[in-house]
């Protein structure tokens, strides 16, 4: 199944993108999985008794028999080699470093998986595993995934795809900040984001005024900082600065806690100034990349420690203890005093002053300029060392001491002295007489001018913000509540509806109106043990008020009229597997008779393309995969029953022994029936006609259709949603522990009582979903069936028989184009997929895929209190958080709609649902306000 997901994780990005890149996350991804399934079940002879590297000791012995093989070993064993060099190697680049730019390439991830890395760069890894698939036996074990008759040849064939396409080395602009995952993606944004972008979306002003041309806007948009790698790249020798001296271990100590830092040091001139910048080591260590950089919590902040400034600023050099290396003070002319540079021995720091002189050179020098000795070149000056008066007669003229300690200082003589000039034309032409109201004549002119147009701009822009509230009030006004409710009025109501609250309200209704008990929840939530008797209030089951005795009877009531339910479509569902074994028997009678079975496949064919004519547009690989490897119980029994001890039901389950009712034809009732003389096969069925009958009466009054609905068509009709339910209650959050056998039954028996009561509207792939977080918490039949009928009266229109999705996504595009018109634009122009279709899963099951468990539970329940407190639609305002918590991120990887789809499904149940909610009552708030005109 994994290799399945990275298989068509590459094909898309070789299809979206044009290329794929050697390093990238999923041919890593990739590698690992391939290396798991060719490990698997491998003989330990195979792999070699003392051999580490499995992997290596198979291919060295495939090798032996496979050409293809044995060549791939060479270039494999020459890799690694180099690897090892690599690691034996000191952190100073080497002559024989620089040789191997390719080893500089790749990622820790790939240099794991060296061997299957290169058997895909060199297109032979298809043909390897196809060969160990037809060899199987002679290396791996009988449980062994290659030892698959089916699975083994599915596998090599997978490997054709990839090892077909063209892999490059060439890492784009932009390929650091949108190859990876989605969670890769968002991590490297936090570490960006500290230094990079202060403003967040909540920040942002409520109304754009100014207009945004697409011509330019896109140019305007900051982009992403460069990377470590990049800084890294910009200290050597380029076309757009000179490199004048470069010097490593160059110690600085930042701040006095710190201890010194050994760093680069380098000297750069450009033709407008001369830079100086200082590095620490661990940022110039080339075998660490730029994400492993700055995901070290106790590394150095780049921003914080690397040292950049032009030399015009700087006034004086300070240096002392020359003759033990030397230390570098620079002054600059507002008096700051940089961090020390203390060189190593060698007369490094002779060597960066005479470097600098020349930099400055021909416009600045040295005060006292450096001195020229021959066969020596440059020497420092010889200064002698200041000594205390009186003392100098005691001193010998050999025993002079030359100075360690010099001040230079940068001028720039030229600079100076046209300075001087122009102040003196300056005083100059302020001492002539002049006339003033010549003087006056154009300023007043200008002035006139700039009062007009700041006059017009104001009009105009009071004019525009007249038309984006009246358009804001239009399109917007009914999606909140026009009364702001405050989260800390009359109390706070962070802490959300306790126990101590609750208990209070069960015994004193008059303590707490409804209204206050909804804005607890709204602001912050249920607390999780009282979740299964609040949910039923929240969603109308009960209403708030009621006493313990009505509550009681409003169960009472639900519970006969599920039962009720429950007993008719079971009747009718006998009907069903009467019919199903009638078709079966008919079946075998032909088989066996010789007779032709071409009109049994006719009608077999004609059964599956009308059962599957369902678009399954939230099935994952992982689920069918799922479904097909499990194995078919046979002695498996349904045992239908409720929560309150209701009689048991006796007809089989999907999984049963008698015919599956995923395999019936729903063409039934137009086949051959076959007369048995087994009359308990009818019994079921002529018990069932009564509920059929009152099935039939209400399908026809709720659709109009009185008079026209045969039975047939009827049985036909539930036939249908009786198979779809089956095959979504199996694959149904199977994985969540809640969902055993049992409980899946339960699942089952409500969403065929609903189902049966609104035949009309019939069964929709995502109810389950919907039903299912209900079952979790209430634990009870009957109430989750109430329950779930009040939630769907709200959620039935999102689904294709209704019309409020393409309502949700006119909303969303309103409030993202009022909220945020920069996203909005970049939406328009990368495809236009402002139409919001990447949100339709999200409004379709109220964002139950998007979300864990526990998260699901906290939305729903503000989403259900929402409609008192401040908006009846706040789902919409989840979606627009969920764009808005990631807008920095679709901006600054310039997303397309493909990458925003494939960004929000890897994101699934990784969101921060606090703080989700925390922005969504936010944006609620902001367009409350907008409305108001506060």
């Amino acid at each position: 199944t994994l290799e399945k997901l990275e298989v068509k994780q590459i094909m898309e990005e070789a299809v979206t993108r044009k290329f794929v890149h050697e390093d990238s996350s999923h041919i890593v991804s990739f590698c690992a999985a391939v290396e798991a399934c060719v490990l698997h079940g491998l003989k330990r002879r195979a792999a070699g008794f003392l051999r580490s590297n499995k992997i290596a000791a198979l291919f060295t012995k495939v090798g032996k028999s496979f050409p293809p093989a044995e060549e791939l070993c060479r270039k494999a064993q020459e890799l690694e080699l180099v690897f090892e060099s690599k690691r034996s190697q000191s952190l100073s680049y080497s002559e024989s470093t620089r040789k191997m730019p390719k080893v500089l390439n790749f990622s820790p991830q790939a240099v794991r998986h060296v061997w299957i890395h290169t058997a895909l760069i060199e297109k032979v890894l298809d043909k390897i595993v196809l060969y160990l698939v037809e060899n199987s036996s002679k290396f791996y074990e009988k449980e062994a995934i290659l030892m698959d008759p089916v699975d083994g040849p599915i596998l090599a064939s997978l490997l054709v795809g990839p090892c077909a396409l063209e892999y490059t080395k060439m890492k784009t602009a932009d390929h650091f900040w949108t190859d990876p995952s989605a969670d890769e993606l968002v991590q490297r944004h936090r570490i960006h984001s500290g230094h990079c972008r202060q403003d967040s979306p909540t920040k942002r002003p409520a109304l754009c005024i100014q207009k945004r041309h697409s011509s330019s806007s896109m140019d305007e948009r900051p982009s992403p900082s460069p990377s470590a790698r990049d800084y890294v790249e910009s200290l050597h020798q380029n076309s757009r600065a000179t490199l004048l001296f470069g010097k490593n271990n160059v110690l600085v100590q930042p701040r006095d806690d710190m201890e010194a830092i050994p760093g680069y040091l380098s000297l750069h001139q450009t033709a407008y100034c001369m830079t100086l910048k200082w590095t620490p080591n661990q940022l110039m260590n080339g075998s660490m990349g730029d994400l492993d950089y700055e995901k070290r919590p106790c590394s150095l902040n780049v921003n914080e420690h690397v040292t950049l400034f032009h030399i015009n600023s700087i006034v004086y050099v300070f240096l002392s203890a020359v003759d033990c290396g030397g230390t570098v003070v620079l002054v600059s002319q507002d008096g700051i005093q940089r961090p020390p540079l203390r060189f190593p021995r060698g007369g490094h720091l002779l060597q960066f002053l005479s470097c600098l002189e020349n930099g400055l050179l021909p416009h600045g020098q040295l005060d006292p300029p450096l001195w020229s000795q021959r066969g020596k070149g440059k020497i420092f000056p010889k200064l002698k060392k200041r000594c205390p008066q009186g003392s100098s007669d005691s001193v010998s003229d050999k025993e002079e001491e030359e100075a360690t300690d010099y001040v230079f200082r940068i001028v720039f003589p030229n600079s100076q002295s046209e300075f001087g000039k122009r102040l003196n034309h300056g005083i100059k032409q302020a001492l002539e007489p002049v006339n003033v109201s010549r003087l006056w004549a154009p300023l007043k002119l200008l002035c006139d001018n700039m009062k007009n147009q700041i006059i017009s701009r104001a009009f105009y822009g009071w004019l525009a913000y007249c038309r984006h509230l009246s358009t804001v009030r239009t399109h917007l006004s009914g999606l909140v509540n026009h009364t702001i409710v405050e989260p800390d009025v009359p109390s706070d109501a962070y802490g959300g509806l306790t126990t101590e609250v609750w208990q209070t309200f069960l015994q004193d209704c008059s303590t707490y109106e409804e209204k206050e008990l909804l804005r607890l929840v709204y602001f912050g939530g249920v607390e999780p043990s009282l979740r299964k008797e609040i949910w039923p209030f929240l969603l109308g089951h009960y209403q708030f008020g009621m006493s313990e005795a009505e509550r009681k009877e409003v169960d009472e009531q639900m519970r006969a009229c599920y039962e009720q339910t429950m007993s008719e479509w079971l009747g009718c569902e006998a009907i069903v597997r009467q019919r199903e074994k009638e078709q079966h028997a008919v079946a075998l009678a032909k088989c066996s008779s010789g007779a032709s079975i071409d009109s049994i496949t006719q009608r077999i064919m004609h059964r599956d393309s009308t059962v599957s004519n369902e678009v399954s547009v939230f099935e994952s690989i992982e689920e069918v995969d799922q479904i097909e490897s499990e194995p078919k119980s046979e002695d498996a029994k349904q045992v239908s029953k409720i929560s309150n001890g209701a009689p048991q039901n006796g007809i089989s389950s999907p999984d049963s022994g008698l015919p599956s009712s995923r395999n019936f034809s729903i063409t039934s009732g137009q086949s051959d029936s076959l007369s048995t003389e087994d009359s308990g096969i009818h019994d079921p069925s002529l018990k069932a006609q009564p509920q059929l009958a009152v099935s039939k009466e209400r399908f026809a009054s709720s659709s109009g259709e009185e008079g026209k609905v045969t039975e047939e068509e009827l049985l036909d009709l539930y036939t249908l949603n009786l198979h779809r339910i089956d095959k979504d209650v199996q694959r149904c959050d199977r994985n969540y522990w809640y969902f055993t056998p049992a409980n899946l039954e339960k699942l089952r028996n409500i969403m065929c009582s609903y189902i049966w009561q609104h035949l009309e509207i019939g069964y929709v792939q995502g109810m389950c979903d919907l039903l299912a977080p209900l079952l979790v918490i209430l634990d009870d039949e009957a109430m989750a069936f109430s329950c779930f009928t009040e939630l769907m009266k709200r959620m039935n229109q999102n689904f294709p028989h209704g019309g409020a999705m393409d309502t949700h996504f006119a909303n969303m595009r309103s409030l993202i184009q009022i909220l945020d018109a920069e996203l909005f634009e970049l939406m328009h122009q990368n495809g236009d997929y402002t139409h919001f279709y990447f949100c339709y899963r999200w409004f379709l099951l109220d964002f139950k895929r998007e979300l864990v468990y526990d998260d699901v539970f906290a939305v729903w329940e503000v989403i259900w209190a929402a409609k008192c407190v401040s908006s009846s639609h706040f789902g919409l305002f989840i979606a627009l958080a969920l764009v808005e918590i990631y807008r920095d991120i679709i901006l600054e990887n310039n997303m397309d709609f493909t990458d925003i789809i494939k960004f929000f499904n890897e994101m699934a149940e990784h969101h921060n649902i606090k703080q989700i909610l925390t922005l969504a009552r936010d944006l609620v708030c902001r367009v409350q306000t907008l409305i108001e005109n506060k």
